[in-house]
């Protein structure tokens, strides 16, 4: 597997004034994207939770390129392009091109694991994140922190 990859499909609701694909709503689809990744890899919300375990965000950033409308055919991407040994420091990005693969906009977040009764990073990260995020395939110029 090259990538997490899922089309969108874009609302009414989703769009600004000017007609095209509102900026946060990229956010949403890259939240929306994770989340559905960790389900597939074993990290349901149930699974968090009896883990004491939920992903959080130091950083959140979306560079756009080119405007995205209703219509347009959109599909994002996902890998990991930064991850520690212990799996306790993460970077994942999503990438949102089109049928041509004409790129769109790019999301970059920066994120940990919080043990979410302690209320602190998790220390060590327990075993099924780290399996999880093994296999998240890795962007081509991945960095091993």
């Amino acid at each position: 597997m090259k990538s997490f990859s899922k089309q969108l499909s874009f609302r009414w609701s989703d769009l600004d004034p000017n007609f095209h694909v509102r900026h946060s709503a990229y956010y949403d689809f890259g939240a929306q994207h994770r989340i559905e990744i960790l389900e597939s890899l074993g990290l349901t919300i149930k699974a968090l939770q009896m883990n004491s375990l939920g992903p959080i965000l130091f950083r959140e950033e979306c560079v756009f390129r080119k405007e995205i409308k209703l219509s347009d055919a959109i599909f994002m991407h996902t890998k990991v392009s930064k991850l520690k040994a212990d799996g306790s420091r993460w970077s994942i990005v999503h990438a949102f091109l089109n049928e041509a693969d004409v790129l769109h906009a790019t999301i970059t977040v920066d994120g940990a694991w919080m043990n979410t009764q302690l209320r602190k990073l998790s220390d060590p990260v327990p075993a099924i994140a780290l399996q999880a995020f093994a296999s998240i395939p890795k962007s081509e110029d991945f960095i091993q922190l």
